[in-house]
């Protein structure tokens, strides 16, 4: 358990916070984005163990890259963070029109539409791609109320200041450690949720299944979650599109899974196929994923750590 934070301690990091994000949102969005970039560049060269687990990761998951494409896509994963950065500065000037028409939408009318309209909740997934955080703001401006399963940050104050950017269109923030009957009453109930499917968990909070060829421990909330409820799963990815400069939502067809006999199997079938289309992502937009994250640190028993 985390050794509990001074007051003095608290108040620091949530004036670091505010003095960040102010300065760099003091800027026009474009500025601040492009700021927000270079910082990420500039960050980078000073977290060396940040990136030696994205040479690692890189390493595992696509071996037959040069040197050269590996450091080219470390240096974007940063960029792509400090980006990502400098458009969530603005969150607090956003009016629900301006992310309507700062962020385009691909896929609604035929994906999201006719799965919202079966009435058993959408259960959205998503990783940290582009700027994940939009979703705490999109649906709201299209008029749709959202519930997005968050981990709290360690520092109340801060957690308290970042709530509020996130929820400031009407989304509902749940806590992961404690929000499975909210998680349950949610889609029961017709709504959204949205989860991150991309990180690794501990044995005892997810399954293995295929992640770029290597068993990835990955969480089984989103399944489970699924199976019980009957909700739609729908892939949902905001990547950055530099020849459109914005953010972009592909919103894919819903992911197909069925409730058979064997409920752990269905848990692994329908886990595999929800990260059959992280990897897809990562794939066609390998510098804007966190390679920086250590998604192989679980390992199956007697395998060896993977990072050591």
């Amino acid at each position: 358990m985390p050794k509990k934070k001074s007051n003095l301690q608290e108040k620091s990091e949530l004036l670091a916070v505010r003095s960040l994000l102010g300065v760099i949102g003091a800027l026009p969005l474009e500025t601040s984005m492009r700021f927000g970039k270079s910082f990420g560049a500039f960050f980078a060269k000073r977290f060396p163990k940040l990136q030696k687990t994205a040479a690692k990761n890189l390493e595992i998951a696509l071996p037959e890259l040069s040197g050269t494409e590996k450091e080219r896509i470390t240096r974007g994963t940063f960029e792509s963070l400090g980006r990502h950065l400098g458009f969530v500065s603005h969150f607090k000037k956003f009016k629900r029109e301006d992310i309507r028409d700062l962020v385009e939408v691909v896929g609604k009318a035929e994906n999201f539409d006719p799965a919202y309209a079966k009435g058993k909740g959408v259960l959205f997934f998503t990783g940290h791609f582009g700027s994940w955080e939009v979703f705490n703001l999109l649906p709201p401006a299209f008029g749709f109320g959202m519930n997005i399963l968050v981990r709290r940050i360690d520092n109340p104050l801060v957690e308290n200041y970042v709530d509020k950017m996130r929820t400031r269109f009407g989304s509902n923030t749940l806590d992961k450690t404690k929000a499975a009957r909210q998680m349950f009453r949610a889609l029961e109930n017709g709504e959204l949720l949205g989860i991150l499917a991309d990180l690794n968990v501990q044995e005892k909070e997810g399954v293995f299944v295929d992640f770029f060829g290597v068993p990835a421990s990955t969480t089984t909330s989103i399944a489970k979650l699924a199976l019980k409820t009957g909700a739609v799963v729908l892939p949902a990815f905001a990547v950055w599109e530099e020849a459109k400069r914005k953010y972009v939502v592909y919103l894919e067809p819903p992911i197909d899974y069925e409730k058979n006999q064997d409920g752990e199997a269905d848990i692994v079938d329908l886990t595999q196929k929800i990260t059959s289309v992280v990897e897809k992502y990562v794939r066609k937009y390998p510098e804007q994923w966190l390679w920086i994250h250590k998604r192989w640190n679980t390992r199956p028993k007697g395998e060896p750590d993977l990072y050591r």
